[in-house]
């Protein structure tokens, strides 16, 4: 997708892909306009980070919702980590790219040549569509969205084994090096509201056991020590 003219010709397929009609299409088109074709489109004013920032909001909200009913006898902790893994970077790559509609994504020129951090750009689409749909047809549509589209997804990642994988990785370095490791902020990127952090774990020596990625830096830790863990646990 190369220009807002072409954007809004494709709206209808954009709608027949969310399984949802606009009232107000203005809101569909700003989700999937990104900061770098504002910065070379002085015709364009807006960009999709406050949709974006929304959306965020929205999806924790909706999924925070469902394991609450759905999970009754699990802890706060547990549904805390379960909800991270719904709402992560990852997960709402796989949901946009389901959806078929990352192409129409309208990027400034020098961001489609680069390729670097398409996977955030990608998940904040995906966002930006929960925060349209939200402002455009309330939570009861925003629900009907992502459960439409998204229940295999959801009930798949639900299905995977929760890993305290800190504590583990802590326990195999204890067991094989003598030692607990510890967790360095490699980066941060994102705006203020949504950060996201890069971690590496390492032992005393300086010797790097693994590194991860989250939303927030107790996540980056977790992945972190999920990569060392499957690289050198038992």
């Amino acid at each position: 997708m190369q220009t807002i003219h072409e954007l809004k010709k494709a709206m209808p397929l954009i709608e027949e892909r969310l399984h949802y009609a606009f009232k107000d299409r203005s809101l569909l088109a700003l989700a999937f306009v990104h900061r770098s074709y504002v910065n070379e489109n002085r015709e364009v004013k807006e960009h999709n980070e406050r949709l974006e920032f929304l959306g965020d909001s929205i999806l924790g909200l909706v999924m925070s919702d469902y394991l609450y009913r759905m999970l009754p006898e699990t802890p706060e902790g547990d549904l805390s980590f379960l909800r991270s893994r719904l709402v992560e970077a990852p997960s709402c790559v796989n949901y946009v790219q389901k959806l078929q509609v990352e192409g129409f994504l309208l990027l400034g020129k020098g961001e489609r040549m680069d390729g670097r951090g398409r996977g955030s750009i990608l998940a904040d689409l995906f966002e930006a569509l929960v925060g349209a749909i939200y402002l455009d047809g309330g939570l009861e549509e925003s629900e009907r969205f992502v459960f439409g589209h998204f229940a295999g997804e959801i009930e798949a990642i639900l299905k995977m084994p929760i890993n305290n994988w800190k504590a583990m990785l802590q326990d195999y370095c204890q067991k094989h090096f003598q030692q607990t490791p510890f967790y360095e902020v490699v980066s941060e990127s994102g705006p203020d509201h949504s950060k996201r952090y890069r971690v590496r774990v390492c032992i005393s020596d300086g010797q790097e056991l693994g590194q991860g990625e989250g939303n927030s830096k107790k996540m980056a830790q977790q992945a972190a020590a999920e990569d060392a863990m499957r690289k050198y646990g038992d």
